[in-house]
């Protein structure tokens, strides 16, 4: 009994199914423009985006230069957005603003263009061209709207963006020191407290800042040795008097004091 309810139901669904493409599919081919646009309107609250899409694509020509492309720009846009087309969805978005200033919607699609670069950003390890992007998008939206309820999202995301770069960054510090680049190393890891001052990384960074130096004293030419021994024990002082009791002190130490002892010898 079950499986005959269970066929019966499906049957009847495929049979809706196929009802509704054939009345979709007529419409497409349709010339009612005000039919076309009411149908779309009522995909889009069926969040069927893909149909809706279509049908707005086909009547966007149609209302050009009337109040009612607004309406369509905006739906258009949507779609796009709630099928994760994040990029061409920004285009939409920012575009509405561009050419609706004055519109009441004009706010919310041009923090919705930076929005979606923002979801777009991928994770730190991959390339984060749209990372910056939705950075410089986020602070667009800030100078045209500084007085927004959306300015403390739009600094959250920054922030969360800001963090992801600085996680990059340190990453890749890490890795020419482990991998004996330790000119390559100190730079990296310098522009790190440049780029980022408040960063949560500090105590690590300038740790491995010392380790960098005493490393590359080392494997240098006897020429060079001194000067570098010599910036490891400025690095030493920076940290020390920043975190006395960190968990790394007696590491440094030890380079601090190993590093006197190679000048002491010169």
């Amino acid at each position: 009994m079950f499986k005959r309810v269970a066929y019966i139901f499906l049957f009847l669904s495929l049979l809706f199914l196929t009802i509704s493409c054939s009345k979709y599919q007529k419409l497409l081919k349709d010339s009612d423009h005000e039919l076309k646009y009411e149908v779309a309107i009522g995909y889009f609250e069926q969040k069927d985006y893909f149909r809706a899409l279509n049908l707005f694509e086909q009547v966007i020509a149609a209302y050009r230069g009337t109040s009612k492309v607004e309406e369509i720009y905006y739906y258009y846009a949507y779609c796009y957005y709630y099928q994760k087309d994040y990029i061409v969805a920004s285009y939409y978005f920012k575009r509405y603003a561009k050419n609706f200033p004055n519109n009441p919607r004009a706010e919310e699609c041009l923090f919705m263009s930076a929005y979606c670069y923002y979801l777009d950003s991928p994770k730190y390890s991959l390339d984060q061209t749209n990372t910056y992007e939705a950075i410089k998008e986020l602070q667009l939206f800030i100078n045209f709207f500084p007085d927004s309820e959306r300015i403390e999202t739009c600094n959250k995301l920054i922030d969360e963006l800001r963090g992801k770069l600085e996680k990059k960054d340190f990453e890749i510090a890490k890795l020419y020191l482990k991998t004996g680049h330790y000119k390559a190393a100190i730079t990296a890891f310098n522009n790190i407290l440049r780029d980022y001052p408040d960063t949560p990384n500090k105590e690590d960074i300038l740790y491995y800042i010392i380790k960098s130096y005493f490393n590359y004293a080392i494997y240098s030419v006897k020429d060079k040795q001194e000067e570098r021994y010599q910036a490891a024990i400025e690095a030493y002082n920076d940290f020390i008097y920043l975190f006395p009791e960190s968990e790394y002190t007696r590491d440094a130490s030890n380079m601090h004091n190993n590093a006197w002892k190679q000048i002491s010898k010169e």
